[in-house]
């Protein structure tokens, strides 16, 4: 592992050289808990050209030398699915005036050093910078205090999120299904969204 790590920006059709690299470390990194998913490398590459799609995506990319050790993803609300944008709507939120951060992916030995800081930084950049968006949003899963698989030192990211100026809106949720690592076909699992004012 370097000390020097590279993070740059890539929008549309500039990840597609690096569509099987981010499959791969999606799956490496969502293995572990919360998420604890039993990912396919062909269904992640699916999932990515939502990005390659999207005019005003934007995944942000560590490298440590040539290697891609994480990753960054965001969107406008509108290009997403229909479950996570139908709870906004419900609500009362324009899904035209929400950019909505997909998943960040680092592996673990890049940990602690301020790059998730920095996902967020660089995703709201993006999103002011097409000066129509009003909040920035995501969305977590919460497994329960008792899980089987959770770790004795998970420490959740609650306090994390709230540092960057998020809020979790316990009203806004929406269910997603995949096949946990020990579940023998996908279940579904409640996420609940966390918005900040841009």
């Amino acid at each position: 592992m370097s000390t020097a790590l590279t993070i740059q920006r890539y929008t549309n059709d500039g990840i597609r050289a690096y569509i099987s690299e981010l499959a791969a470390l999606r799956i490496e990194v969502f293995r572990e808990f919360p998420y604890l998913y039993d990912g396919d490398t062909e269904y992640e590459a699916r999932y990515l050209q939502t990005y390659i799609q999207s005019p005003d995506s934007v995944v942000v990319i560590v490298r440590d030398g040539e290697r891609i050790v994480g990753a960054s993803t965001a969107l406008p609300l509108a290009h997403e699915t229909a479950n996570v944008i139908a709870p906004f709507i419900e609500h009362g939120y324009d899904p035209g005036a929400i950019f909505y951060l997909g998943e960040s992916v680092l592996l673990n030995a890049y940990r602690g050093r301020g790059i998730g800081v920095r996902f967020f930084a660089e995703r709201e950049a993006h999103a002011r910078a097409l000066q129509r968006f009003s909040w920035s949003a995501f969305c977590a899963v919460e497994r329960p205090a008792d899980h089987p698989r959770r770790p004795k030192d998970y420490v959740p990211l609650h306090q994390f999120w709230e540092k960057r100026g998020y809020r979790r809106h316990a009203e806004l949720s929406a269910r997603f299904s995949w096949r946990d690592l020990d579940e023998p076909s996908e279940s579904s699992k409640q996420m609940f969204f966390w918005l900040k004012a841009l």
